[in-house]
Parts: C-alpha cells; sequence; structure tokens
C-alpha cells in the first residue's frame, strides 16, 4: 500500500533513519524539521500520514498535532507520534491532542509499519467520503466539513468483549463514569448477536477472549457489512506484538496494553469514538444531499450528472497521487428484447436486479453509477488496469450464471458486456477515460456480446468470454 509520509523530528540522523526505513518498504516521503514547517507541509502536501516527533524547539509536537487537527484541511490526516517519552501522562496528552497512536523509541518495525498500513488505509476511506462529499458540495448541496476534534467523543455505546470478568468490569467502570452506555459480552456468539442488534460507537475486545478467540471476532466483525467500519480496540500484553501486528493487518483500529490505565484507555476510546463520528458525519452529509439531486430512482445508483463531477474528480485525485485509475462501462445485451418480450416492469427489474449485483461484488470506495438506459460505470481508484479487467471479468461471469427472477415468477438469462479502461497518462480527462471504455464495449458487443474487452489504448490483450484472450 503506497502512501505519502511527513516526517517532522529536529534531528536529521532521526529523520534519515526513519525515511530509510520507509522509503525500503515503497512510502514516499517527505521530511520538516520544526513544528512551522511540519504545519507548512501538512497544509500544502497533504499528507497520507504524519510521524512526529513530540521534542522538538519552540512549538513542540503537541501543539503541531493539535493545530493538524484542529484544521478542516488537514483534520482528517492520521499522526502518530514517535518520541523517546515514555511516561504514561505524555501518550495520554499526546493521544488528547488528537494524534492517532503514541510510540515509544525505540520503536519495534513491524509494530510501526502494521500501524502505518493500519492508518493509511483508514486514511484512504475517509478521503473517499470526503471526496464523495465534495463533489455533493460542488452542486451546492452538502454543508461545511466539521473537524475532527469538534465531537468529545463521549456518551458513547460501547460493546466489551473480554472474557475476563475483572477486566471486563474495571473496563466497564472506567467508561460509565464519562456517562457511556457499556454492554459486556463473555462469548463470541453473544458479542456478535450484540453487535448486529445495537449500533455500538466502539468494540473493545481482549486478546483472550473466548479461548484466544479475540482476533477472530475482530476478523468476524470487519467481515460484516452492518459492522465492517466499527472502531475495534484491542487489549494485549505488550510482549504480544506478532498478535498486536496480526490484529492491525486484520483491520483493528487501536490497542491498549495491559496493565490498563485508566486515561489512556479513555483518551484511546474517546479519539476512536471521535473519528467514527466524524466519518458518520461525512457520510450522512453526502447521503442527505445525494438523495436529493444525484441518485437515480429506479436503481439506487449514482446518476449520470453525479458520475460527471465525481470522475473528474477521481482523476484529479489520482493524477496527484501517482495512482492508477480504471473506469468499467457495462450494456445489459439486447434489453430491448426483455421489455419488449416480458414488459416494461421486467425491464425495471432486471436493471435493479444488476445495480444490487455491481454494488455486491465491488469495493466501498468504487462509485457505480447508471449511465443512461442499460448502461452502468464503475468508476475504480487505486486500480491498475490488469486487476480491472479481471474483476470484470468475474462480473460478467457472475451475471450470466445467475438468472434474474422476474415480478411474475419467471426466471431470465441475462448476460452483459463489458468495456475496461485506465488512466494512460497524466493528460488524460474523465470523459477521455470514459470514452475509451465506451470503445471496448462496442468492440465487445461487435465481437458477439457477453465478453469483456480492454480500450485499444492498451497494450495488453482484451479478455473474453470464458477467459478466452481477444484481438481487437
Amino acid at each position: 500500500m503506497s502512501g505519502r509520509i511527513l516526517v517532522v523530528d529536529d534531528l536529521p540522523a532521526n529523520v534519515k533513519l526513519l525515511e530509510a526505513k520507509l522509503t525500503a518498504e515503497y512510502y514516499d516521503v517527505i521530511v520538516a524539521n520544526d513544528g512551522p514547517s511540519a504545519l507548512a507541509r501538512a497544509t500544502s502536501d497533504l499528507p497520507d500520514l504524519v510521524l512526529l516527533d513530540v521534542m522538538m524547539p519552540g512549538m513542540d509536537g503537541f501543539e503541531v498535532c493539535k493545530r493538524i487537527k484542529a484544521a478542516p484541511a488537514t483534520t482528517h490526516i492520521p499522526v502518530v507520534m514517535v518520541t523517546a517519552l515514555s511516561d504514561i501522562a505524555d501518550r495520554v496528552r499526546g493521544l488528547e491532542a488528537g494524534a492517532d497512536d503514541f510510540l515509544t523509541k525505540p520503536v519495534n518495525d513491524l509494530a510501526l509499519f502494521a500501524r502505518v498500513r493500519s492508518l493509511l488505509r483508514l486514511k484512504m476511506m475517509i478521503d473517499e467520503w470526503r471526496l464523495r462529499e465534495k463533489t455533493c458540495s460542488d452542486f451546492g448541496l452538502a454543508p461545511a466539513e466539521a473537524t475532527l476534534l469538534a465531537d468529545d467523543g463521549r456518551r458513547a455505546s460501547v460493546l466489551v468483549a473480554e472474557s475476563s470478568r475483572l477486566v471486563g468490569e474495571r473496563v466497564a467502570q472506567t467508561l460509565s463514569l464519562d456517562e457511556d452506555r457499556i454492554t459486556l459480552a463473555k462469548g463470541m456468539t453473544e458479542a456478535c448477536a450484540a453487535a448486529r442488534a445495537e449500533d455500538f460507537d466502539i468494540v473493545i475486545v481482549g486478546l483472550g477472549f473466548d479461548d484466544d478467540n479475540g482476533l477472530r471476532l475482530c476478523s468476524h466483525l470487519r467481515a460484516q457489512e452492518e459492522t465492517r467500519h466499527l472502531p475495534l480496540l484491542l487489549i494485549v500484553d505488550e510482549a504480544d506484538i506478532a498478535d498486536l501486528v496480526r490484529g492491525l493487518d486484520l483491520g483493528v483500529s487501536d490497542y491498549l496494553f495491559k496493565p490498563i490505565d485508566r486515561n489512556e484507555l479513555l483518551a484511546r476510546c474517546r479519539s476512536q469514538v471521535r473519528r467514527r463520528r466524524f466519518h458518520q458525519r461525512l457520510r450522512s452529509n453526502y447521503e442527505r444531499s445525494l438523495a436529493l439531486a444525484l441518485i437515480d430512482p429506479l436503481t439506487g445508483l449514482y446518476n449520470r450528472r453525479f458520475l460527471g463531477a465525481h470522475l473528474a474528480g477521481v482523476v484529479h485525485q489520482m493524477q496527484q497521487q501517482g495512482k492508477p485509475l480504471s473506469v468499467v462501462l457495462l450494456d445489459i445485451d439486447h434489453f430491448k428484447a426483455i421489455n419488449d418480450t416480458h414488459g416494461h416492469d421486467a425491464g425495471d427489474e432486471v436493471l435493479r436486479e444488476l445495480a444490487r449485483r455491481l454494488t455486491d461484488n465491488m469495493r466501498s470506495i468504487d462509485a457505480i453509477a447508471r449511465h443512461g438506459g442499460e448502461e452502468f460505470v464503475v468508476v475504480m481508484p487505486d486500480t491498475p488496469l490488469d486487476v480491472a479487467l479481471t474483476v470484470a471479468e468475474r462480473l460478467r461471469q457472475r451475471i450470466a450464471n445467475e438468472k434474474v427472477q422476474l415480478p411474475g415468477g419467471e426466471a431470465i438469462d441475462v448476460t452483459v458486456s463489458l468495456g475496461v479502461s485506465s488512466s494512460a497518462s497524466r493528460e488524460d480527462s474523465g470523459p477521455l477515460i470514459l470514452k475509451r471504455a465506451d470503445g471496448a464495449l462496442y468492440s465487445a458487443k461487435r465481437q458477439g456480446r457477453n465478453r469483456t474487452v480492454m480500450d485499444l489504448a492498451t497494450t495488453a490483450p482484451p479478455v473474453a468470454a470464458g477467459g478466452a484472450r481477444l484481438a481487437v
């Protein structure tokens, strides 16, 4: 996972060491040597993550972090404080300033890079929602974005999954002092049922929960649609670095070492709850605005009006970050015949069912739109052409292999033709990429339909139905 990381430290040796380690992991690194220059670079370069030293002359790391999180333009950027300070009070102070983590030197490289990967995934998700909200804002439909620290993170609904009664009750007692509503679960089944039944703000999981299934519970919660975005706080022993790394790679949001410090528990919970509420505000603003003017009423997908603005924004963002972008354009084969034979109600049901299958088989960061009539477009950020081609062909097969149930009870076969294109240069525009996908779609129809074809501007051979290669 690539990303741009800002390293802030007044000691050149520390900067060089971190820069070398991060570059070896294929991250782009930018540097700053003091607080004011760090704030300037955070605003001008908008990094994906900040690694911030605390002890700097003039403006210290706590103040830098606080200012980064208070500014709307940078509030969403994850900040990890890396410092020689080891006192719990310093760690809590950093978390209360808005830091996403506080790592004490010497830092374990495995834990550091796992944390970086975890926070970059979170940043990617937040970026996508901010971009979608900006698209709505361009139409005058969305309110101004709030900052991450605008919420105090209190009065949260908390699920505590901890098999140790003593630990569970201590966590519950600490959080209840801040008016949090606590639900205790002592088994995997009980925890999963509670998570499905109530919209929690955070789930706290003990590593030894339910016979060492704490990580299994985290994996299960991340795999379920209704709990996929829940903040997960893992309680681990400081010696369990391997399990911590596994947890972060599974999608754990944050962690807390035993023995549990009350103030650190509160600070980490508040931080995660604030971030969840920030994400929910972005999503709520976006969805409310979207429903007014940018959603196709039949399928519930984005409409063509949204597609044009969103595609332009994604193309610009991917070009700025040097990342690939792919577009899939698909058309239902012989759709007129479906309407003529079975009626327009049946045609509408086919459109709705295709929309459902597209939504079920694409990532949450992919934008799916009804382009018009029986045509649909999928915009896939940070996706190279070969991956998009594989996804499109898999989608074609799944649609062809499962009949569509019509309102009258009859089931019919439906197939689609797909054209796939990708950004080929920094001069590419959204309309040009879409035009190339349209050319590939036309080629698929000319060659017999029910096919996936890559656009002519690429060099790799396109894929046809059944995995055969086509020359176009």
